[in-house]
């Protein structure tokens, strides 16, 4: 493999576990086992039918889990733990046989992508869970399968084209996620409110400079005869 080849997998696999760990892992040892795909050293323990079928098994998990409203809120929340640094991991597996600083440099930068990518999912998926149908949910879910499957698979045949879209992909992400983040903390500001948690402050109104302050008229003294 050359230079952008170990790159567009390196990302990529960063990239596909924030948002499915389990379908990237199943993917990668699918294509690994089958010939189809010649992975890195460190990523060939993917092709053992114990972790492919581990995987499978927590893809089917999930298939369901994404697609039940506010489940997959926690799902996503647990997951934060596992997504993130299995991202790490991979990526630094992915960059093959190299010195310990490129490693560490690769999963400093695919932990940094799956935090991005993870965060991005988690964050739509709060939003998307505020409209009371849960097609939306159904429809989030399959579109996020069918990226991370698509995206691996042109990482892995068209490098180039890849890392272009993920470059566009990380811009939308640092365009998207403040917004996000002012949606969440709205829709957790609403929920703390029907709770009770969380009460309305007062506005204070400042005061108008330009308007007269009303002073008391003081009674006069007559005058001195």
């Amino acid at each position: 493999m050359d230079i952008v080849e170990i790159i567009a997998l390196t990302m990529g696999v960063a990239w596909a576990s924030g948002i499915n760990l389990y379908a990237a892992i199943f993917v990668l040892g699918w294509m690994g086992g089958s010939g189809d795909l010649i992975l890195p050293e460190d990523l060939q323990v993917l092709t053992s039918p114990m972790v492919m079928g581990a995987a499978g098994f927590m893809y089917c998990v999930e298939f369901f889990v994404d697609k039940t409203p506010g489940v997959d809120t926690g799902w996503d929340a647990i997951h934060s733990f596992i997504r993130i640094p299995a991202g790490a991991m991979l990526a630094a597996s992915a960059v093959g046989d190299v010195t310990p600083a490129v490693e560490i440099a690769a999963a400093i930068l695919g932990g940094t992508l799956a935090t991005g990518s993870h965060l991005t999912k988690a964050g739509s998926r709060v939003m998307i869970n505020t409209s009371p149908e849960p097609f939306s949910n159904w429809v989030a879910s399959i579109t996020e399968d069918v990226l991370v499957i698509g995206g691996l698979w042109t990482a892995l045949n068209h490098p180039l084209l890849f890392i272009a879209l993920l470059i566009v992909f990380i811009i939308l992400m640092i365009w998207l996620l403040p917004k996000l983040w002012r949606g969440i903390k709205g829709v957790f500001r609403f929920i703390g409110r029907v709770l009770g948690i969380v009460k309305d402050e007062k506005p204070v109104v400042p005061p108008d400079i330009d308007k007269p302050v009303a002073t008391t008229a003081l009674p006069r003294s007559p005058p001195d005869k």
